[in-house]
């Protein structure tokens, strides 16, 4: 390593009223202070050195170099920030891969693990075990948060990638109830509650590196690549779908056939794992002096909780929308609109893609034009617009009108995310940034990751089949009015003005 790290060139030399400045790519040290290298946002460390430029301060500076290089783990400067966003990304990918297979496959989840003479209740069953992961993410968010804020980026992102395969392994390979009685639904639900501490922190871990890597005026875009990758995995999933269902005929496909997708992330894990231990930390966590403890993140987050409950606000519009256009499509598809599984998977194949292109287009232009108005665009659109748009679609349900429907719907997600991630890292104190962000993202989704269930319960009591229309009107209300607070604090001005 030493002799790795010794390959950085020494490059500029300035003299200048008695000072010698020497600058030298991938490390930064000071005689004054070498075991706190001060790191700027290119990757590369600058030291001044006092007095004259002589072969003792040079030989100084080479020894405040040795103590740097032995202790830091700094990324090289010309590092391919492709390959750094495609390794923080990739276990973000599996966390949703397996909640996007969960949601396509509930009915047969439902069938497997929670048998009952009434279909409603067995699917509200399956739906709501899907939910109850949600429920472990505010004590994943505070518990991994903290320890993410206090050792790490890379470190914290190994151990939820670890949580996250135990908990896939747990619904892929248990026994249905017909084998094993009540306890294959109890391992399931460990199993589902499992991921959900682990995912807690996965998002606020992954979105906070994004932002600590990108350069100067494109935090929006690197952000987005964060719910980028998260459509990926839909995609991925959903296509999985399709073949299995091609294949198979659906009684296989309920007796054992929805098992394979678990299967498959079960074996991409170790790819993922190898993937993300080739993570380097970041500069900006490197650079900080002051690692807070458990205690005094929670009195930060303590004494920030408006901006944390603001934050959720936001969150929900998100989670809201993303659940109700990806993972209850196929059940709202086969079970409420009497179409095909497969057209149903397709739609969503269609979803994911159009995500993926609005969430870094938005993101983009979220840098030029700031957070603030893009927010506000796409939560009044939304509020105006999602109710009208599933009731045209129930009136005469067919593949084309599903997907029209979906489509709109999808611009309005991906156009409202990719602004609202980065703008929920600016806005968190730097000390506890992570654990911040993973507060908010975890309470939003407690409400959010119900979604399928929630819409599934208001068309069976109201018997209005555009019911979840109205719900994601009402969640993005709540993204309105927390944006219009969030932005009105202060710390939200303050903190965009120097991202």
């Amino acid at each position: 390593m030493y002799f790795k790290l010794c390959w950085a060139k020494l490059n500029e030399v300035v003299y200048s009223r008695g000072r010698c400045g020497v600058k030298i790519e991938g490390v930064a040290f000071t005689q004054e202070d070498t075991k706190s290298p001060s790191v700027v946002s290119d990757g590369r460390v600058q030291a001044a050195v006092n007095g004259s430029c002589d072969g003792a301060k040079l030989k100084c500076a080479h020894s405040s170099f040795e103590k740097v290089m032995s202790t830091a783990h700094v990324a090289p400067a010309n590092e391919s920030k492709f390959k750094t966003v495609f390794r923080v990304v990739s276990g973000n990918f599996l966390e949703m891969y397996d909640f996007m297979v969960y949601g396509y496959y509930a009915s047969a989840i439902a069938k497997t693990y929670f048998p009952s003479g009434d279909e409603f209740a067995s699917l509200m069953l399956a739906l709501s075990v899907f939910g109850a992961g949600f429920l472990m993410r505010p004590v994943g968010a505070i518990v991994l948060g903290a320890y993410i804020d206090h050792h790490g980026r890379r470190k914290g992102l190994i151990l939820t990638l670890g949580l996250m395969a135990v908990g896939t392994a747990c619904v892929a390979l248990v026994p249905g109830y017909a084998t094993i009685g009540a306890l294959a639904p109890i391992i399931v639900l460990g199993g589902r509650l499992l991921q959900g501490f682990s995912a807690g922190v996965e998002l606020g871990g992954v979105s906070v590196y994004l932002s600590e890597i990108a350069t100067k005026g494109n935090k929006g875009f690197y952000c987005s690549w964060q719910s980028g990758s998260q459509q990926v995995a839909v995609v991925f999933a959903a296509l999985i779908g399709v073949i299995m269902n091609r294949l198979l005929p659906p009684e296989q496909m309920t007796a054992w056939g929805w098992r394979v997708p678990f299967l498959i992330g079960c074996l991409i894990v170790p790819f993922l794992f190898i993937v993300r231990r080739s993570l380097r930390e970041t500069d900006e966590f490197l650079a900080r002096k002051h690692r807070p403890s458990m205690g005094e993140i929670a009195r930060s987050i303590a004494q920030n909780w408006g901006i944390v409950l603001a934050g959720m606000g936001m969150v929900i519009m998100t989670t809201v929308s993303f659940y109700m256009i990806t993972a209850y499509t196929p059940t709202f598809g086969k079970e409420v609109l009497k179409l095909s599984a497969t057209d149903a998977l397709v739609v969503t194949v269609c979803v994911g893609l159009s995500n993926l292109i609005w969430l870094p287009l938005t993101g983009a232009l979220s840098d030029r034009v700031g957070r603030r108005p893009v927010l506000l665009a796409f939560t009044i659109l939304t509020i105006l617009t999602s109710y009208p748009v599933v009731q045209w679609l129930v009136a005469e349900p067919s593949f084309v009108r599903l997907l029209m429907c979906e489509l709109w719907l999808s611009f309005l997600y991906g156009s409202y995310n990719g602004a609202m991630v980065v703008a929920l890292t600016e806005v968190m104190p730097v000390d506890v940034r992570t654990t911040g962000f993973s507060m908010a993202y975890s309470l939003a989704t407690t409400i959010g990751g119900f979604t399928p269930a929630i819409s599934t319960y208001l068309i069976h009591a109201t018997g209005n089949k555009a019911a979840p229309g109205l719900w994601m009107g009402l969640a993005a209300i709540c993204g309105l009015i927390a944006t219009l607070v969030l932005y009105r604090s202060p710390e939200a001005r303050n903190q965009y003005k120097t991202a």
